[in-house]
């Protein structure tokens, strides 16, 4: 089989990274996270902290100040005062997104890969998600924190996902037209999802 790429979008206690983590696991293939940012800082040479303020978030001023920034490829130089700006963070992420899917087979997990890589011919996009009820037991478990606290967690963080989701892409990042598969982890399973995963990929490439 020749390259290709997982990417996966998650809501926040779905499993979706615990899924990616092992898919990568099983078919032996590099996972990136947030590696990303630290690749996209050593490319830029803009500190990694900035990525990792901005990572999957927007500031509230952006959102009122305009609808959306779609992305289109471009990067800002160095001599703009724009150069460091949460938009010029998304196109070095992006960058590094596009070169490791021309270089190497990989999970990406979030960070509007499915929409970076929407022309490639060899990207699997994956949705995960899970019933809040499900979200809210599985990080209760991980965190011990209260319900009512995981439950507006688990709300903040989605609708921060959603927002830089549209702002990139003009899309909803929700809607199943974006992705090949969306999968329900608390009916499927962690470990069902990846055999349908793994099995889509064969389907498809193999």
């Amino acid at each position: 089989m020749n390259k290709y790429v997982i990417t996966i979008a998650r809501g926040y206690g779905s499993g979706g990274r615990t899924i990616g983590k092992l898919l990568a696991e099983k078919l032996g293939i590099p996972y990136y996270d947030r590696d990303l940012l630290r690749l996209a800082s050593d490319d830029s040479g803009i500190n990694e902290n900035l990525f990792a303020k901005a990572d999957e978030k927007l500031k509230k001023s952006l959102l009122f100040k305009i609808a959306s920034n779609v992305y289109k490829g471009e990067l800002i130089p160095p001599d703009s005062d724009d150069f460091v700006s949460n938009d010029n963070l998304f196109n070095y992420q992006a960058k590094i997104i596009k070169e490791l899917a021309q270089t190497q087979s990989c999970i990406i997990i979030g960070r509007c890969a499915d929409f970076v890589l929407r022309d490639a011919d060899n990207v699997i996009k994956v949705f995960v998600h899970a019933p809040l009820s499900d979200c809210i037991n599985t990080l209760k478990d991980m965190t011990g924190k209260p319900e009512k606290e995981i439950e507006k967690q688990i709300a903040d963080i989605d609708k921060h996902r959603a927002e830089y989701y549209k702002y990139y892409t003009g899309r909803s990042w929700d809607d199943a037209k974006n992705y090949d598969l969306c999968l329900n982890s608390s009916q499927l399973g962690f470990d069902k999802c990846v055999e349908i995963v793994e099995a889509y990929l064969n389907i498809r490439f193999r």
